[in-house]
Protein backbone atom coordinates (compact mmCIF):
# COMPACT_ATOMS: atom_id res chain seq x y z
CA UNK A 1 0.00 0.00 0.00
CA UNK A 2 1.26 3.72 -1.12
CA UNK A 3 1.08 5.79 1.65
CA UNK A 4 1.23 9.48 1.44
CA UNK A 5 1.99 12.65 3.59
CA UNK A 6 -0.38 14.80 4.78
CA UNK A 7 -0.50 17.73 2.92
CA UNK A 8 -0.58 21.08 4.79
CA UNK A 9 -4.39 22.60 4.61
CA UNK A 10 -6.24 25.05 6.27
CA UNK A 11 -9.99 25.38 6.14
CA UNK A 12 -12.88 28.34 6.77
CA UNK A 13 -15.49 26.89 9.10
CA UNK A 14 -16.70 29.97 10.58
CA UNK A 15 -20.12 29.35 7.99
CA UNK A 16 -23.40 27.69 9.60
CA UNK A 17 -22.76 23.90 10.34
CA UNK A 18 -24.10 21.24 7.61
CA UNK A 19 -25.11 17.99 8.89
CA UNK A 20 -24.18 15.80 5.63
CA UNK A 21 -21.62 16.95 3.40
CA UNK A 22 -21.05 15.70 -0.56
CA UNK A 23 -17.44 14.83 -1.65
CA UNK A 24 -17.19 14.80 -4.69
CA UNK A 25 -13.83 13.75 -6.83
CA UNK A 26 -13.10 15.56 -9.99
CA UNK A 27 -10.45 15.63 -12.54
CA UNK A 28 -11.04 17.33 -16.46
CA UNK A 29 -14.93 16.59 -15.90
CA UNK A 30 -15.65 20.39 -16.62
CA UNK A 31 -19.11 19.37 -18.88
CA UNK A 32 -20.31 17.31 -16.45
CA UNK A 33 -19.81 19.69 -13.19
CA UNK A 34 -23.20 21.88 -13.92
CA UNK A 35 -25.49 18.96 -14.78
CA UNK A 36 -24.18 16.76 -11.80
CA UNK A 37 -24.41 19.75 -9.32
CA UNK A 38 -28.20 20.39 -10.36
CA UNK A 39 -29.01 16.98 -9.72
CA UNK A 40 -27.42 17.13 -6.14
CA UNK A 41 -29.61 19.85 -5.13
CA UNK A 42 -32.21 18.32 -6.59
CA UNK A 43 -31.89 15.23 -4.24
CA UNK A 44 -31.45 16.90 -1.19
CA UNK A 45 -32.81 20.54 -0.72
CA UNK A 46 -34.87 20.71 1.83
CA UNK A 47 -34.44 17.57 3.17
CA UNK A 48 -30.95 18.39 5.17
CA UNK A 49 -28.51 21.13 5.76
CA UNK A 50 -25.83 19.88 3.44
CA UNK A 51 -22.76 21.68 1.90
CA UNK A 52 -21.30 20.14 -1.29
CA UNK A 53 -17.12 20.02 -1.74
CA UNK A 54 -15.98 19.54 -5.18
CA UNK A 55 -12.33 18.18 -4.62
CA UNK A 56 -10.51 19.29 -8.62
CA UNK A 57 -7.68 16.96 -8.60
CA UNK A 58 -5.09 18.92 -10.89
CA UNK A 59 -7.54 19.17 -13.49
CA UNK A 60 -5.97 21.01 -16.79
CA UNK A 61 -9.34 21.82 -18.58
CA UNK A 62 -12.13 24.61 -16.96
CA UNK A 63 -13.51 22.15 -14.33
CA UNK A 64 -12.31 25.34 -12.02
CA UNK A 65 -13.49 27.81 -13.33
CA UNK A 66 -16.69 26.14 -14.08
CA UNK A 67 -17.34 25.07 -10.67
CA UNK A 68 -15.82 28.51 -9.76
CA UNK A 69 -19.00 30.37 -11.74
CA UNK A 70 -21.53 28.13 -9.71
CA UNK A 71 -19.94 29.09 -6.31
CA UNK A 72 -21.13 32.40 -6.97
CA UNK A 73 -24.83 31.56 -7.04
CA UNK A 74 -24.56 28.96 -3.99
CA UNK A 75 -22.93 29.87 -0.97
CA UNK A 76 -22.95 25.85 0.25
CA UNK A 77 -21.02 24.85 -3.02
CA UNK A 78 -17.05 24.82 -2.15
CA UNK A 79 -13.81 23.81 -4.23
CA UNK A 80 -10.58 22.23 -3.26
CA UNK A 81 -8.12 22.06 -5.64
CA UNK A 82 -4.80 19.67 -5.70
CA UNK A 83 -2.33 21.48 -7.27
CA UNK A 84 -1.56 18.20 -9.31
CA UNK A 85 -3.38 15.10 -9.42
CA UNK A 86 -3.26 12.67 -5.99
CA UNK A 87 -5.87 10.34 -7.56
CA UNK A 88 -9.19 9.67 -6.26
CA UNK A 89 -8.61 8.10 -2.61
CA UNK A 90 -6.56 11.38 -2.10
CA UNK A 91 -9.37 13.39 -3.62
CA UNK A 92 -12.16 11.40 -1.07
CA UNK A 93 -9.78 11.94 2.10
CA UNK A 94 -8.86 15.87 1.12
CA UNK A 95 -12.98 16.03 0.97
CA UNK A 96 -13.53 14.70 4.01
CA UNK A 97 -11.00 16.55 6.05
CA UNK A 98 -12.45 19.37 4.60
CA UNK A 99 -16.07 18.26 5.27
CA UNK A 100 -18.36 19.90 8.07
CA UNK A 101 -20.32 17.41 8.32
CA UNK A 102 -20.72 14.41 10.79
CA UNK A 103 -22.20 12.14 7.61
CA UNK A 104 -20.14 12.47 4.25
CA UNK A 105 -21.36 10.68 1.27
CA UNK A 106 -19.19 10.71 -1.84
CA UNK A 107 -20.29 10.23 -5.63
CA UNK A 108 -18.09 10.21 -8.79
CA UNK A 109 -17.94 13.27 -11.07
CA UNK A 110 -18.25 11.95 -14.22
CA UNK A 111 -22.62 11.57 -13.98
CA UNK A 112 -22.27 7.45 -13.77
CA UNK A 113 -23.48 7.57 -10.15
CA UNK A 114 -27.12 9.27 -9.63
CA UNK A 115 -27.09 11.58 -6.92
CA UNK A 116 -31.24 10.58 -6.65
CA UNK A 117 -29.47 7.59 -4.07
CA UNK A 118 -27.75 9.96 -2.05
CA UNK A 119 -30.63 9.78 0.80
CA UNK A 120 -31.07 6.68 1.30
CA UNK A 121 -27.39 6.42 1.76
CA UNK A 122 -27.18 8.79 3.48
CA UNK A 123 -30.46 7.81 5.80
CA UNK A 124 -29.32 4.21 6.46
CA UNK A 125 -25.92 6.01 7.99
CA UNK A 126 -28.33 8.43 9.96
CA UNK A 127 -30.17 5.84 11.71
CA UNK A 128 -27.88 5.16 13.96
CA UNK A 129 -26.68 1.69 15.53
CA UNK A 130 -23.82 0.01 14.53
CA UNK A 131 -23.49 1.24 10.50
CA UNK A 132 -21.01 3.22 9.88
CA UNK A 133 -20.76 2.67 6.12
CA UNK A 134 -23.92 2.32 3.59
CA UNK A 135 -22.13 1.46 0.17
CA UNK A 136 -23.91 1.62 -3.08
CA UNK A 137 -24.00 -1.70 -5.74
CA UNK A 138 -24.89 -1.10 -8.99
CA UNK A 139 -27.04 -2.75 -11.04
CA UNK A 140 -27.69 -2.17 -14.41
CA UNK A 141 -23.64 -1.61 -15.50
CA UNK A 142 -23.29 0.65 -18.42
CA UNK A 143 -19.50 -0.11 -18.79
CA UNK A 144 -18.21 -2.20 -21.34
CA UNK A 145 -18.28 -6.21 -21.35
CA UNK A 146 -14.16 -6.23 -20.51
CA UNK A 147 -14.86 -3.43 -17.91
CA UNK A 148 -17.50 -5.41 -15.93
CA UNK A 149 -15.78 -8.84 -16.98
CA UNK A 150 -12.71 -6.93 -14.97
CA UNK A 151 -14.88 -5.95 -12.33
CA UNK A 152 -16.16 -9.40 -11.87
CA UNK A 153 -13.05 -11.02 -11.15
CA UNK A 154 -11.61 -8.51 -8.76
CA UNK A 155 -15.04 -8.12 -7.04
CA UNK A 156 -14.46 -11.84 -6.51
CA UNK A 157 -10.63 -12.42 -5.55
CA UNK A 158 -11.23 -9.26 -3.14
CA UNK A 159 -14.00 -11.08 -1.50
CA UNK A 160 -12.31 -14.15 -0.92
CA UNK A 161 -9.30 -12.77 0.83
CA UNK A 162 -10.76 -10.27 2.54
CA UNK A 163 -14.70 -11.61 3.45
CA UNK A 164 -15.72 -8.42 2.88
CA UNK A 165 -19.30 -9.61 1.88
CA UNK A 166 -19.52 -6.45 -0.84
CA UNK A 167 -20.20 -7.11 -4.32
CA UNK A 168 -18.90 -3.89 -5.68
CA UNK A 169 -16.85 -1.77 -4.13
CA UNK A 170 -16.09 0.15 -7.61
CA UNK A 171 -19.18 2.05 -7.18
CA UNK A 172 -18.23 5.86 -6.01
CA UNK A 173 -21.69 6.10 -4.49
CA UNK A 174 -21.14 5.95 -0.46
CA UNK A 175 -22.13 7.29 2.78
CA UNK A 176 -20.02 7.12 5.81
CA UNK A 177 -19.55 8.53 9.20
CA UNK A 178 -16.48 11.22 9.27
CA UNK A 179 -14.94 10.55 12.33
CA UNK A 180 -14.69 6.66 11.55
CA UNK A 181 -13.22 7.59 7.97
CA UNK A 182 -10.81 9.66 9.68
CA UNK A 183 -9.73 6.40 12.01
CA UNK A 184 -8.63 4.61 9.13
CA UNK A 185 -5.04 3.92 7.94
CA UNK A 186 -4.50 6.13 4.72
CA UNK A 187 -3.20 5.04 1.72
CA UNK A 188 -3.57 5.45 -2.15
CA UNK A 189 -6.49 2.93 -3.43
CA UNK A 190 -8.47 3.16 0.18
CA UNK A 191 -11.71 4.05 -0.93
CA UNK A 192 -12.03 0.90 -2.83
CA UNK A 193 -11.67 -1.06 0.47
CA UNK A 194 -13.90 0.83 2.55
CA UNK A 195 -16.31 -2.27 3.58
CA UNK A 196 -13.57 -4.30 4.62
CA UNK A 197 -11.88 -1.39 6.92
CA UNK A 198 -14.91 -0.40 8.53
CA UNK A 199 -15.53 -3.76 9.73
CA UNK A 200 -11.92 -4.47 10.91
CA UNK A 201 -13.27 -1.07 13.03
CA UNK A 202 -16.29 -3.58 14.07
CA UNK A 203 -18.48 -1.39 12.35
CA UNK A 204 -21.65 -3.05 10.37
CA UNK A 205 -22.12 -1.92 6.19
CA UNK A 206 -25.62 -1.31 4.79
CA UNK A 207 -26.04 -1.82 1.06
CA UNK A 208 -28.17 -0.02 -1.32
CA UNK A 209 -29.06 -1.24 -4.92
CA UNK A 210 -28.48 1.72 -7.36
CA UNK A 211 -28.69 2.14 -10.81
CA UNK A 212 -25.68 2.89 -13.12
CA UNK A 213 -25.98 4.91 -15.82
CA UNK A 214 -23.23 6.16 -18.48
CA UNK A 215 -21.34 8.85 -17.64
CA UNK A 216 -22.60 12.52 -19.24
CA UNK A 217 -19.45 13.33 -21.05
CA UNK A 218 -15.78 12.78 -21.33
CA UNK A 219 -13.55 9.94 -20.80
CA UNK A 220 -12.77 7.61 -18.36
CA UNK A 221 -9.47 8.76 -16.00
CA UNK A 222 -8.55 5.62 -15.32
CA UNK A 223 -7.16 2.22 -16.79
CA UNK A 224 -6.78 -1.46 -16.57
CA UNK A 225 -3.20 -1.67 -16.48
CA UNK A 226 -3.43 1.44 -14.06
CA UNK A 227 -4.49 -0.95 -11.72
CA UNK A 228 -4.27 -4.04 -11.81
CA UNK A 229 -0.26 -4.47 -9.62
CA UNK A 230 -1.36 -1.93 -7.43
CA UNK A 231 -4.50 -3.47 -6.48
CA UNK A 232 -2.90 -6.55 -5.63
CA UNK A 233 -0.52 -5.44 -3.66
CA UNK A 234 -3.00 -2.81 -1.99
CA UNK A 235 -5.07 -6.20 -1.72
CA UNK A 236 -2.08 -8.01 0.23
CA UNK A 237 -1.81 -4.93 2.80
CA UNK A 238 -5.19 -4.83 3.57
CA UNK A 239 -5.46 -8.24 4.38
CA UNK A 240 -2.26 -8.02 6.35
CA UNK A 241 -4.04 -4.80 8.58
CA UNK A 242 -7.15 -7.33 9.12
CA UNK A 243 -5.04 -10.25 10.59
CA UNK A 244 -2.93 -7.57 12.71
CA UNK A 245 -6.00 -6.01 14.19
CA UNK A 246 -6.51 -6.75 17.57
CA UNK A 247 -9.66 -6.01 20.08
CA UNK A 248 -9.89 -2.15 20.90
CA UNK A 249 -9.91 -1.96 25.06
CA UNK A 250 -12.48 -0.93 27.01
CA UNK A 251 -11.29 2.44 28.87
CA UNK A 252 -12.55 4.06 31.41
CA UNK A 253 -11.06 6.68 33.63
CA UNK A 254 -10.10 6.21 37.12
CA UNK A 255 -10.78 9.23 39.72
CA UNK A 256 -8.53 9.81 42.66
Amino acid sequence: MRSQANPTTSFDLSSSQPSVSIVVPVRNEADNIAPLIAEITAALDGRWAYEIIYVNDGSTDATGERLASIMKQRDNLRQLRHAKSGGQSAAVRSGVRAARGAIVATLDGDGQNNPVFLPDLIAAVEKGGNVGLAAGQRVGRKDTGFKKFQSRVANKVRNAILQDGTRDTGCGLKAFRREVFLMMPYFDGLHRFLPALMRREGFDIAYVDVIDRPRHSGVSNYGFFDRLWIGIMDLAGVWWLIRRKKPTPEVTEVSA
